[in-house]
Formats: structure tokens, C-alpha cells, sequence
């Protein structure tokens, strides 16, 4: 069946294009890349083999460049690959006897200890003669605590105390430095602690992305002076990101070469025309690669923790939000561990070769765009009466639009020429978003009336053009949240279900459904979602009575113990 899809963010819209557009169209293709057409022994591949190959070939080709241009910013140390460089952050010590910069450390451990492996961790040893601060490295005992947490910091070197709005002040002034804590190398047998050198590198980037931090992503790094998507990453970041994004474009050649090597028809039609030739893949193989520059992103930014009990690098959105980060670890993206240019290529690659993976099995029918809800339902339901299944938005928990901006940034500048509808923003679209924005909306009034207006005009589409063959599918996976108005007391939940009451639908049926990673972060300590409600949908009949609080209570008297009954016979 033609199946239809849309979303009226752009991220989300060329993840879904990545997942159920592209493969289908390039199902059994053998790669293009020459070394699996004479290495592999395959004759036949199947399903998005071939597309996989040809990923890992290419993005192999683009970290043999970048070695060769940028691989003196990941030095080896001992003749060993570095995995990754703790930092912290710095500040003037705001003590006039200390004259120099003082480190933020929010935690000094580097490994957490178990029974079989001591503790390490970091010791600034402050040398009050010359007015120095050197990190040596421990095994065994107890680190120091912090120096700055919620309330503020503390001067290492003096004892003093400082609040927060301190540390702010200096970063809004462009006072904040960093200092290299240590470096973690890979060993034979695990991970190795050194103390740091001075790192004297400033390296000079062509590109780096623009444009204000707004809305959610601006809660919190901007008070410290990172105001703009270029100051969440280090200069070596910034270079490596912007040096692979200009090898992305010059894979483009390289690729389309190999293919005319191979003797197949070259068609210049691009994929988003219905291209199924030469140029159609080439755009299909760039976006799979610049999505690992995003992942990559994710990993190789200022704002990422050491993780001590893993001994790896984190990531960026380990929550949904931008948060603050005293001391930060800075990945060898160009090296072999976590956070690496080739693991993200092979995070891409165990996805397609996953049997778990779908998106062979639609049929070449699928048009993925970027529409929201309202306007893409009108439009499939012109076309014919489809089987809809929609996840609504959050009601104000996540602001997706806002945090998306930081993979938008990098999509924009790698992929506007292969989905210039799809990159035409300056940033992602933020007024049309439906969720319940105060701060957008200008009052928390405003906010819920948008919200409800949006999800009423939604279920009325669905009520309008769903095909009665057949129920609708509404997935409700937000975590409710609570506003008084005149001692009433109304949650997301209710305001979900009143649109659809008010639209017109009943639900005759409704299926939990665990959606969610219980181990994410998130999740740890929280009362965060674990599973999604998926609600079966039809329109109500013209005849539906209504009913009065005393017999919807004697009907749910009647029937409520049979389908809890049945509700545990199935736990």
C-alpha cells in the first residue's frame, strides 16, 4: 500500500525519509564503492546491503582524508590513540590574592572504583611561590570534592567563595578559559589516566554554524556567554566538524565517478524528483553521512561529560536540554572509541544490517514531507480515505524545535543542495509548533489555548478523512501536566482527549505499548514515560446518547472488574 508521512520539523522529517523513503528504492542494489564489487564474493545482495556497504566504504574514504588533513590535532601519546581529553572550565579567581584563573570542577574522579580496580582521579596541586596550578593524577583514596555546584564555587587555591552569577558575569565578559585535567589513552588491557601537556594548537576552521541559541536551548549556556552554536564547541571540534562537512561535498564526485566505473545507467535525476539512477543515490549516500556528522556533533562538543563509571565520553542530549558542563571530556573523533567518526559510521551501518530493520518492506509508494499535521492529513485525505496514525505532541514538556536547532545547523550547511525544501529555514520552524509555549506564546493562557485549538483542528481532520473501514491510531506518550484556572484543575491528558471528544472520534479501544529505554538517563530516579498509550479511534455515531456521572459510574461499576480481570491474565 502507498503509505504517507510528514512532520513539520525538518530533522524529523529527513530521519523518517532516511528510514522508510530511501532504502526501498535502492532495495537489492549491489554497492557502487569498488573494493565490494571485487572483494565481496557477493553476487547478490539483498534488502539495503548494498546501501551499507557502500556507507561504510565512503565514510572510511572520508576519515582517510581528514586524517591526512587534520590528523596532527589528534597526536598519539606513548604511540597509543587517545580517547579522550578532560577539560574544566576556568574562571579569575575572584580572591585578589590569587592572581590568576581558578578551575570549575563539578566532580575530580576520572574512574569510579570497584573490587577489582582502585580509583583514579584528579589532584590540583596548587604552588602558592609561583602562583601555579598543576593536576596530577591519583589512584586509590578519596578525591577532593568540587569546586563549584549549584550555589556557586569555591577558589582552590584560596578558599574563597563565589556564586554563580560570578561565573556568569566573566562569561558574558568572554573571561572564561579552560585547562587540560588529563588524558585518557587506550591501553591493552583498559584504559590509561595521563597527566596533560600543554596544548598549543589553534587551529583555523573555514565553517562554523551561526545563529543565536533561542527558546529551550537558551535556558541555561547563555548566561555563561555561549550565546551563538559555534561557542559550544572547542576549536578542534569546530575543524574536524566543518573539515568532514567539506569532504561531504567533495565525496559527491568520487562517488558518482565509481558509479560510472561500474557500467550502470547514469540518470541525473535527483532523489527528491523520483530520480532512481546515478545522482538519486549519490543524494541518498550524502544524507546517510551527514547524519553521522550530526551524530558526531552529539559527542564532540564542549557540553559533554566523562562518563567515570563507563570511562567514555557522553552524550550532549542525555537529556532534552542544553545543560551547563563544568568539565567536559573532548573525544579524538578521528580515533577508535567512543565518540569516533567510525563508530558513528558503524552505529549506521548495525542499523541496516538489524533485522529488525523495516523499511525494505514498504513498497516504493512512500512520500515523506514536511507538512504539519493539520495541512498533510487534508492533503492525504484529498488524495483518498487513508488509515491514520498520528503521535501527537508533547504537551509542554520538550521543546523539540528549539533543541533540534543543534543537528539543524550542521543538516543546513551539508544537505541543502539535496533537500533544499526541506533546508529553506534559517532555523527549524518554532511559532507553528503545537505544544504549550508560555515564553513563545507570550502567557501561559495564550500557550494552552494554542494548544488546544491545534489539537482540536487536528482530531477534526482526523474525524474528516480517516477511512471508517478502519480505526485511527493515536499514539499519547506526553507526561501530563497540571493547570490550575479558578480551582479546576485541567492536565495535558484531559486537554488531549477533550479535542478529541470535541472532534467528533470515540475510542473503542486503547493498548499500552513500552516505547521507551528504561536505562536512559532520563529514566534514572524519575517519574519519566515508560510506555505510550495508543488510543483506537472511530467517528462518533449521530446517535451516540449522551450520558449522565451516575451512570458512566454504574456502567464502569459493571465492567471494570472483568477488564481487570483480563488486564491481568495478560501482564
Amino acid at each position: 500500500m502507498p503509505a504517507y508521512g510528514g512532520d513539520l520539523n525538518p530533522v524529523s522529517v529527513l530521519i523518517t525519509k532516511a528510514m522508510v523513503e530511501i532504502p526501498p528504492r535502492f532495495a537489492g542494489w549491489s554497492p557502487t564503492n569498488p573494493k565490494s564489487q571485487t572483494e565481496s564474493g557477493l553476487k547478490t545482495w539483498e534488502g539495503s546491503q548494498g546501501l551499507a556497504e557502500d556507507i561504510l566504504y565512503y565514510g572510511e574514504w572520508m576519515w582517510e582524508r581528514a586524517r591526512e588533513r587534520i590528523g596532527y590535532l589528534y597526536p598519539e601519546i606513548d604511540g597509543k590513540s587517545v580517547v579522550a581529553w578532560i577539560w574544566a572550565r576556568t574562571v579569575q579567581s575572584p580572591d585578589p590574592a590569587w592572581k590568576g584563573h581558578i578551575p570549575l570542577v563539578s566532580n575530580w574522579v576520572l574512574r569510579k572504583g570497584s573490587k577489582n580496580k582502585e580509583s583514579i582521579w584528579v589532584e590540583p596541586v596548587v604552588n602558592h611561590d609561583n602562583n601555579t596550578i598543576i593536576y596530577k593524577i591519583r589512584k586509590g583514596g578519596s578525591p577532593k570534592g568540587g569546586t563549584v555546584g549549584r550555589g556557586g564555587g569555591t577558589c582552590v587555591a584560596t578558599g574563597a567563595s563565589f556564586n554563580l552569577n560570578y561565573i556568569r558575569e566573566q562569561g558574558q565578559k568572554g573571561l572564561l578559559g579552560k585547562v587540560c585535567l588529563g588524558v585518557v589513552i587506550e591501553g591493552a588491557k583498559g584504559r590509561i589516566y595521563k597527566e596533560c601537556s600543554k596544548d598549543s594548537l589553534s587551529p583555523h576552521t573555514s565553517w562554523a554554524p551561526t545563529g543565536k541559541l533561542v527558546g529551550k536551548a537558551a535556558e541555561n549556556v547563555p548566561l555563561y556567554g555561549m550565546t551563538e552554536w559555534m561557542d559550544l564547541f572547542t576549536k578542534r571540534q569546530i575543524v574536524t566538524l566543518s573539515t568532514l562537512s567539506d569532504l561531504l561535498k567533495e565525496l559527491r564526485e568520487k562517488i558518482e565517478n565509481d558509479y560510472k566505473k561500474s557500467g550502470w545507467k547514469v540518470d541525473e535525476k535527483r532523489f527528491r524528483d523520483g530520480g532512481y539512477g546515478m545522482t538519486a543515490y549519490t543524494d541518498a549516500l550524502v544524507t546517510y553521512l551527514g547524519f553521522a556528522i550530526d551524530k558526531l556533533a552529539n559527542r564532540n562538543n564542549s557540553l559533554v561529560r566523562w562518563g567515570s563509571s563507563v570511562q567514555c565520553p557522553l552524550d550532549l542530549f542525555s537529556r532534552q536540554a542544553i545543560p551547563m558542563v563544568w568539565d567536559f571530556a573532548e573525544t579524538n573523533a578521528l580515533g577508535f572509541s567512543s565518540g569516533a567518526w567510525k563508530l558513528m559510521i558503524a552505529d549506521i551501518v548495525r542499523a541496516f544490517k538489524s533485522k529488525a530493520w523495516p523499511s525494505i518492506q514498504f513498497s516504493n509508494v512512500v512520500h515523506i514531507k514536511q507538512r504539519d499535521a493539520i495541512d498533510r492529513i487534508c492533503e492525504i485525505g484529498k488524495i483518498d480515505k487513508p488509515v491514520i496514525c498520528i503521535d501527537p505532541p508533547y504537551y509542554n514538556n520538550i521543546q523539540y524545535a528549539d533543541l533540534s536547532d543543534f543537528f539543524y545547523v550542521w543538516l543546513r550547511h551539508n544537505l541543502s543542495e539535496v533537500w533544499p525544501d526541506e533546508c529553506a529555514t534559517i532555523l527549524t520552524p518554532k511559532k507553528e509548533e503545537l505544544v504549550a509555549n508560555s515564553w513563545r506564546m507570550g502567557s501561559k493562557v495564550a500557550a494552552k489555548e494554542h494548544f488546544e485549538l491545534g489539537m482540536y483542528k487536528i482530531m477534526e481532520q482526523i474525524a474528516m478523512y480517516q477511512n471508517h473501514n478502519f480505526p485511527a491510531t493515536i499514539f499519547y506518550a506526553f507526561k501530563q501536566q497540571e493547570i490550575n484556572q479558578g480551582g479546576i484543575t485541567s492536565t495535558g491528558w484531559e486537554t488531549f482527549l477533550q479535542g478529541l471528544i470535541d472532534a467528533g472520534l470515540t475510542i473503542t479501544a486503547t493498548w499500552p505499548l513500552r516505547t521507551e529505554r528504561a536505562a536512559r538517563l532520563i529514566a534514572q530516579g524519575t517519574a519519566a514515560l515508560t510506555s505510550s498509550v495508543v488510543l483506537a479511534c472511530r467517528p462518533r455515531s449521530a446517535e451516540a446518547r449522551l450520558e449522565t456521572r451516575g451512570g458512566f459510574l454504574a456502567a464502569l461499576r459493571e465492567e471494570l472488574p472483568e477488564a481487570v480481570g483480563l488486564l491481568q491474565e495478560q501482564a
